[in-house]
């Protein structure tokens, strides 16, 4: 079947950018089909009508048609989700729209797998775009005036937009080995420990580190749930304590999820769980006046986490692993969990380590698949890195 590129907004609204954004592709050579997603019934134009696209909605168009927008465009939003992931000929998607076509339309960008081009052009793009891109790989191009009409900025930009969508679909990476893929998490922090389990890894295996900074850990995650991760090596699992605490880094309740429900060999470890992320000093809640902090720039605030602290994060974490039936080993480096958290640095504090390592090993349930193991080294010790790396070793290819 050829593959093309759907092109989608509210034809009601935009259908001349919408049929430009599509005749500038097919300029290109490429097949393009135009989806209308308007949610009033009244759009024309479109290679697909938004009623067949209403009509992927688990309750029927009717469920979209309302007559309420909000409501409407949450479900239209649902409709279209399931009708994308409906299509086996796609190769790329392209959306315009303002705020509201924006949250329309990256759901199923989102939805698509890793790797599949997804560009939308907004009128939100230069700011923050984290909610509609979240842990894919959604490209966001700023419209510069509103999508409200073809105009001299207009037509460039979409254009533009049009020959970059149409360049990911031609695009075909470079042929690589096919070597076994491995999920790692990393702060800076933990920086020494990655770099070192990376190289001993070697050249066997395609590492792919992820910064953990919330969308960080969800990235790898979904990549997991893909099956484009065939195994982690979750050093730092940092992101749960902006979960937990109010940081600015927070992993969802979701974390671990994936690799509770695919099974996926899990190396794990309690990298940067001594530190809360936040702004700028004015930024940090009133409730935490008089904890240790550390100006890590003007811009990142860290502040130690307590005892008690330690103690949560412990109970969540050996809590969300006990849901993972797959090979799971967890290594806890009594030397110190992070660069700041050792002899003499600013965080060192034996007591909520050890509150922490309590909390986990009680918390875990051990089988002869799940183990917890502490060792006398700090995180960013050779040892540990060896220790990891051992560790995989024996869950995925038994020791080989």
């Amino acid at each position: 079947m050829a593959q093309r590129i759907y092109v989608a907004g509210t034809c009601d609204t935009k259908l001349a950018e919408l049929a430009y954004v599509r005749d500038c592709i097919a300029a290109t050579g490429a097949e393009a089909t135009l989806v209308d997603l308007s949610t009033t019934g009244e759009g024309t134009g479109a290679d697909t009508a938004a009623r067949d696209v209403a009509a992927h909605h688990p309750e029927g168009a009717d469920a979209v048609f309302t007559g309420d927008r909000g409501s409407a465009v949450s479900a239209m939003a649902r409709a279209f989700e399931r009708f994308v992931l409906s299509r086996d000929d796609l190769a790329g998607l392209i959306g315009l729209g303002g705020s509201g076509g924006t949250a329309l339309i990256t759901p199923a960008m989102r939805a698509l797998p890793v790797g599949v081009p997804k560009l939308m052009v907004s009128t939100v793009a230069s700011g923050n775009v984290a909610p509609y891109v979240g842990p894919s790989d959604v490209t966001m191009m700023y419209s510069v005036t509103d999508v409200a009409g073809l105009n001299r900025i207009s037509r460039r930009i979409l254009a533009n937009a049009a020959g970059a969508i149409a360049g990911m679909a031609r695009a075909t990476p470079p042929e690589v080995a096919d070597t076994p893929a491995v999920g790692l998490t990393m702060f800076g922090v933990t920086t020494a420990c990655v770099n070192q389990t990376v190289e001993r890894l070697g050249p066997g295996y395609d590492c792919l580190v992820f910064h953990a900074t919330g969308t960080g850990g969800q990235s790898m995650e979904k990549l997991v749930e893909s099956g484009l991760v065939e195994g982690v090596i979750d050093t730092t699992t940092t992101e749960i304590c902006d979960l937990l605490f109010g940081g600015v880094f927070p992993a969802t309740e979701d974390r671990l999820g994936a690799v509770a429900r695919t099974g996926v060999p899990y190396v794990g470890s309690v990298g940067a769980l001594d530190m809360v992320n936040f702004g700028a000093p004015e930024t940090v809640p009133d409730r935490y006046k008089g904890r240790t902090f550390y100006e890590h720039n003007p811009h990142v605030t860290l502040m130690r986490t307590t005892a008690d602290e330690n103690t949560r994060m412990g109970r969540w974490l050996g809590a969300r692993l006990n849901a993972c039936d797959g090979p799971v080993r967890v290594l806890l480096p009594e030397g110190g969990v992070s660069a700041l958290d050792a002899p003499g640095a600013p965080f060192e504090d034996a007591t909520a380590r050890a509150a922490l390592f309590d909390a986990l090993e009680a918390e875990l349930a051990q089988t002869d698949t799940r183990r917890l193991v502490r060792l006398p080294h700090h995180i960013n010790d050779p040892a540990f890195a060896d220790a990891l790396v051992a560790a995989y070793r024996e869950i995925t290819t038994g020791g080989r």
